[in-house]
């Protein structure tokens, strides 16, 4: 077992990659662009902020990498404070990763409150714009691989708002532009309007799980006519969807205790915890654990590229990687989930 200390003194050697990180991670291509995304990417939504442990944070993310995961996804708003995760991720880059950054796909967003007054919100060309450039400076970066707008804006027309992700995208700021958190016909007509600038409109991330079923009715769609890639976020639904909540259990140290999050008590109902026991049985009957389960029927979508994970470990993104390299889902095991799951959205 790594103490403490045996990780301090690990993390003050010259960090040096794994030689074998990419020989058995999947990574498909996102949508019909040529960017190939690592199948697991690592999100640092929770736990990477200002008042996290920087010494468990760069263990996370070399763990990260040396499985393979080149996507790391972050946002102008991530800690808190906000802005301390891409200040965090700019000294894990300057420290352990800079001579791999062409290896990896680095996502920051825009689209929430970030700073006081009109132009710290939403979806303008100048808030998007200076958003970006801080979140460059705060990560010591010359450009993100993609950037999201991270909300539809409901009072900013949408011609502004993928103008100005054209304009990031031609200054070099970044090299591809996603959406996040659109419906299906938002995203439709972001895509119409990127297309007829002639930006690499790429990527959306949306909130997707077992629980959470909406995109395939209504975003999924459009993402395979498009030829657009999903990343699914909350792919765990914060944790519920691990045996952290079997028994009936409310972990002090869980999402659903914190003040964080999509996740409260109140979720945890008696209904909710009968049906993440029947899918832990399907999941143990499959030679997998709930997590690998639920990871394994995000995947199973043919536009999603990859699942984005949070961890407060290194030993959840194992387990996550480990989910990626087990076989498909087979029929009678998505037809055993989907007459647990029912209506479930």
């Amino acid at each position: 077992m790594q103490t403490g200390g045996g990780r301090r003194q690990r993390h003050a050697m010259m960090y040096q990659a794994a030689a074998d990180r990419y020989g058995s991670m999947p990574y498909p291509h996102c949508g019909r662009s040529g960017l190939r995304l690592s199948a697991v990417s690592l999100g640092l939504w929770h736990n990477f902020g200002g008042n996290d442990d920087f010494d468990r944070q760069r263990w996370i993310v070399r763990t990260a990498f040396d499985q393979g995961i080149t996507c790391f996804d972050l946002a102008n708003n991530y800690g808190p404070p906000p802005g301390s995760a891409e200040e965090n991720f700019g000294r894990l880059l300057a420290r352990d990763l800079k001579p791999y950054r062409d290896e990896m796909v680095v996502c920051t967003k825009a689209g929430y409150t970030m700073w006081p007054g009109p132009y710290g919100d939403w979806g303008s060309r100048k808030y998007l714009v200076a958003s970006l450039d801080q979140s460059l400076k705060r990560m010591g970066l010359d450009y993100v691989d993609i950037f999201y707008h991270h909300r539809p804006d409901p009072e900013t027309p949408l011609e502004e708002t993928m103008a100005a992700l054209d304009h990031i995208v031609r200054s070099g700021r970044a090299l591809y532009a996603g959406i996040s958190n659109y419906n299906g016909e938002r995203t439709a007509a972001a895509a119409a309007e990127l297309r007829r600038l002639g930006t690499p409109f790429v990527i959306h991330q949306m909130r997707y799980n077992m629980l959470v079923r909406q995109p395939e009715t209504d975003l999924l769609p459009v993402l395979e006519r498009e030829g657009i890639g999903g990343i699914a976020f909350s792919p765990l639904a914060q944790g519920l969807l691990t045996d952290r909540y079997l028994g009936g259990a409310l972990p002090a140290d869980s999402r659903a205790a914190g003040s964080v999050g999509f996740l409260k008590p109140e979720h945890i109902t008696p209904e909710r915890l009968a049906t993440i026991e029947a899918l832990n049985e399907i999941a143990r009957t499959g030679g997998r654990t709930l997590a690998q389960l639920a990871l394994a029927w995000v995947r199973r979508q043919p536009s999603i590229a990859s699942v984005l994970i949070g961890a407060s470990k290194p030993q959840q993104v194992l387990d996550a990687v480990r989910a990626v390299q087990m076989a498909p889902l087979a029929g009678d095991e998505i037809a055993a989930v989907e007459a647990i799951l029912g209506g479930q959205s």
